[in-house]
This record gives C-alpha cells, structure tokens and sequence, in this order.
C-alpha cells in the first residue's frame, strides 16, 4: 500500500503539529531574537512599554499562525514584517486619538491675561464689598444672576423704582471705586 505524499515528502496523514514552524521552534527564536526584535521596534515606536507590547503581540500572533509558516527558518523574517506592522498601527492609533483631542480656543487667554483678569475680578469683589447693601444686592442680582429690574424688585421686596435708583447709584460708586483703585494699583 502506498501512502500519499506532500510535495515536500512528509505523509498527508500527519498531525497538523507537523505542518509549519513547531511550539519548541518558536521558543527558541523567542530566546534568540527577543532583544533584537525589541530594538526594532524601539526605533519604530517612543516608549518601552509600547516596544514590548508590540514584540509580544507578534510573537502571539506568529504563534497562532505558525502553521502557515511553510518553512521554519522564515519565522524571524514573519517576526520583524508582524513587529514593523504592529508598530505602523500603534504609530496610527496614536496619531487618530491626536487629531480627534479638542483643540485649544485660538483666542483663549494668555498666563499673563488670565492673572489680569483674577486681579480684575478681585478689585471687582473688594469694590462691590465697599457698596451699600441694597446697592450690592440689586447689582449682583441683576448683573451677575441676569435677573430682569421686575425680578430683583419681587425677590428683594422693594419697587421696580427703588431697584433702577439702587442700581444706578452702585453703578456710580462702583465705576468711582474701581478708577481709585486703578489709579492706586498702577505705581
């Protein structure tokens, strides 16, 4: 009886072990080539950790190919393309997740403007502390909370009159404490 036969010469009956790059060659050309696939990578990618991630997905994924591996000596050849490509998509990804992060406001405001502000705002609380009560209470409710002179009037129990009488005196002495301390502030 004759026994069918691949063109390489092994029996067609054979376990699939057999076929391709076997388990113990693969650890060897783990043990072999581990550094060097690992420096490879490092010029491909920044950091460390993304090196081995990559050099272990490849050996994963050789791994799970291996009977696809016509011939064995090829497996570091199929190890450096599986680690070039690991690294063009992790290059990828990492561009993809650049683009897709919000972009600053082109007008958004320098260190120097920011701290000008807080000063600003600052000046701003100490000047409305130095109002009257009801003058302070009819601006913070109408300018800051952006209630209506019928709102304020209701909420602070006074006449619609009353609040655009506060309201217009504490503008005034707001704007002549605010000039004072700039006049002060700019020694």
């Amino acid at each position: 009886m004759r026994v069918a036969a691949r063109p390489d010469g092994s029996p067609v009956g054979t376990a699939p072990e057999a076929l391709g790059a076997s388990v113990d060659h693969l650890t060897e050309t783990y043990r072999a080539h581990y550094r060097s696939l690992l420096r490879l990578a490092a010029l491909l990618l920044d950091d460390i950790s993304s090196c081995e991630d990559v050099v272990q997905e490849a050996f994963i994924r050789v791994h799970a190919a291996r009977r696809r591996v016509r011939e064995p000596e090829k497996t570091l050849a199929y190890l450096r393309q599986t680690v070039v490509n690991l690294s063009r998509s992790t290059l990828r990804r990492r561009i993809m997740g650049l683009r897709l992060l919000p972009k600053p406001m082109p007008d958004m405001a320098s260190a120097e403007e920011g701290a000008y502000d807080a000063l600003e705002r600052d000046e701003l609380k100490a000047a409305l502390r130095g109002l009257q009560r009801r003058q302070r209470e009819v601006l913070v409710l109408r300018y800051y909370a952006d209630l209506t002179e019928a709102q304020v009037a209701d909420l602070l129990g006074i006449s619609i009159g009353s609040v655009k009488a506060y309201g217009s005196r504490g503008l005034a002495a707001l704007r002549t404490r605010m000039d004072q301390s700039a006049g002060t502030g700019d020694d």
